[in-house]
């Protein structure tokens, strides 16, 4: 598999504090890599690194191959669009005459800044100074400035901020239509719902260290589900239940977190049916991005 980025024991720390620690990323060339972890995580000063805005304390970053040092910086920086922090951007100038100068220097041709304006749907709006764009305007903006190298690498630090339900779906297909161009998109958000639906690869980020990274299918198959039971007498069940396998009682239904496997839920059922407790049903728990997120960064394990 080609990458658009690796890297190798990533390692940032301030003083005593480690904020991002051995960190090994794999981004697969041409996918939209879903960058997640609570805030805090280490996830803006990760993507700083990667565009040497940060130098890390130890470790090694690379580009398309090629590793991200003084004399490949200029290089590799040409190949990269970014979004980070609070969107660029003139306030007193109009959006038009922002890009002109994006334009100026970068030495662009006039057909790449149409075509980066047109990708973010913000045509319409460039006689506008961008004193007077909402923060979702400001954003599509700042991703036009990074959009217009015609980048193969895009780095975008919360795209979807300020933005309204119409916005950011077309977020969501501008991003799916660039990886199908063959861009490669890292994207960090808050909004699980909207990397779930765009991301092809995740990456997990917790206390500066990576604890997961793989597809969406890879995360759900090793993150097992919890097992719910509907029984005959609940209460008896979970306090039969709680030392061997930390089960809980909500409402009527028994719940045991993170069982690992179907043979064990076969034992626990033929545990109850072996003290008279009629079993009702066993299932599943319906898994999310979210509800999978939130037991990792708790310190769950997969």
């Amino acid at each position: 598999m080609s990458y658009a980025v690796t890297t190798e024991n990533l390692t940032k720390r301030y003083g005593k504090r480690t904020v991002v620690e051995n960190l090994d990323l794999r981004i697969p060339q041409g996918t939209v890599y879903g960058f997640l972890g609570p805030n805090g995580a280490g996830k803006s000063t990760t993507m700083k690194m990667l565009l040497s805005l940060i130098q890390p304390t130890s470790g090694e970053v690379r580009i398309m191959g090629q590793p991200m040092t003084r004399s490949t910086r200029r290089q590799l920086l040409g190949s990269i669009g970014s979004l980070i922090e609070s969107p660029p951007g003139y306030a007193h100038l109009t959006g038009a005459e922002n890009m002109r100068l994006v334009q100026r220097l970068l030495d662009l041709n006039a057909q790449q800044i149409d075509y980066a304006v047109q990708a973010v749907r913000l045509q319409d709006q460039m006689g506008k100074k961008v004193r007077e764009y909402s923060l979702g305007m400001k954003q599509r903006l700042g991703i036009a400035m990074a959009l217009a190298r015609q980048p193969k690498l895009l780095i975008l630090d919360e795209p979807t901020n300020g933005l309204d339900p119409a916005g950011i779906e077309e977020m969501r297909r501008l991003l799916r239509r660039l990886a199908a161009d063959g861009v490669t998109v890292m994207v960090s958000s808050h909004l699980l719902g909207e990397i779930d639906k765009t991301a092809t690869v995740l990456g997990i980020l917790s206390q500066g260290r990576m604890i997961f990274q793989g597809t969406r299918q890879e995360l759900f198959s090793a993150a097992m589900p919890d097992l719910l039971i509907d029984c005959s007498d609940p209460q008896r069940a979970q306090g039969m239940l709680a030392r061997a396998y930390g089960a809980q009682l909500e409402n009527s239904t028994v719940r045991i977190p993170g069982l690992e496997d179907d043979r064990a839920a076969a034992s626990v059922v033929t545990g109850l049916v072996s003290e008279a407790i009629g079993v009702h049903g066993v299932r599943r728990d319906e898994q999310t991005l979210e509800s999978v997120f939130m037991r990792l960064t708790a310190g769950g394990q997969l």
